[in-house]
């Protein structure tokens, strides 16, 4: 699904999944998709720009013209002349290709915005507006202490919510009330009134518990799925998924960067 993906928005050469290096926690992913995906694997140095196209070099120093770009790198770190001038990993004047047409970059650069947790809230509104449709899956219901009503309730409920700092991703900035001191949800109401736009609040949402093996022994922990879109010529969504778990008997927290752990995902019918 990744090819074609990948083949169908290819502006005319070859395919490249960039990385940032070995040293990357996600260095085999990398590898192993451009492997499946017939794709060359790229460090920023493999590549460059000239005459406002993108090129590859191999090791034998040919120069391939690259069509597509799969990259693993964030957006700011993507091309120092136009993003953080500090960056060692990126493709200098790789945006001025991009702008120019003449490579596509996935996942599109910005397409970040989706992750600002604050987004989330409008999930349901944006189905209904643009496809006049209802959701088929429920969002955990989400307060934006932004607007007054949602403020007031997460301020008065504040001890029996999540809250989720907008900017955070990993399992960061997430802080459950109940957990907090008198004193410590005292600090917290004040920071959100200071600062609502910085954070979302949602009810707990009790995953589902599954069985994993710790040191031997079948102990059940909460898992949830993360799914996979790839939009082409249409827009698919991968039958299976990535099952995630918590290691820690007393967390919802599943996020591998938080010692979480992941499992195969089996799908028996559709």
């Amino acid at each position: 699904m990744l090819r074609e993906t990948l083949d169908y928005v290819n502006k005319g050469g070859i395919k490249v999944i960039m990385t940032p290096g070995r040293y990357n926690a996600a260095y085999f992913e990398h590898s192993y998709l451009a492997e499946r995906t017939g794709s060359a694997l790229a460090m920023n140095t493999d590549l460059f720009v000239e005459k406002n196209q993108l090129f590859f070099r191999d090791y034998r120093e040919n120069k391939q013209r690259v069509g597509v770009i799969y990259r693993r790198i964030s957006d700011d770190y993507l091309d120092p002349m136009t993003f953080l001038h500090e960056s060692l990993i990126g493709v200098p004047n790789l945006m001025d290709v991009y702008r120019a047409g003449n490579v596509a970059i996935v996942n599109a650069p910005g397409n970040g915005v989706a992750d600002d947790k604050g987004i989330y809230y409008f999930v349901p509104k944006m189905i209904r507006y643009y496809l006049g449709e209802e959701p088929i899956l429920k969002n955990a219901p989400t307060y934006l202490p932004y607007y007054e009503e949602d403020r007031k309730y997460v301020l008065d409920n504040l001890d029996k919510l999540v809250i989720k700092d907008v900017a955070e991703a990993g399992g960061y900035g997430v802080i459950f009330g109940s957990g907090l001191t008198k004193e410590e949800l005292g600090n917290l109401r004040e920071l959100v009134k200071r600062e609502n736009r910085r954070f979302i609040a949602q009810e707990v949402i009790d995953f589902k518990d599954m069985a994993i093996l710790d040191n031997g022994q079948k102990v059940m922990r909460k898992a949830d799925l993360r799914a996979f879109v790839l939009s082409g010529e249409t827009t698919k969504v991968w039958a299976s998924g990535l099952t995630r778990f918590s290691r820690n008997p007393n967390s919802f927290v599943v996020n591998s960067s938080q010692g979480g752990g992941f499992k195969d995902t089996w799908v028996l019918s559709r």
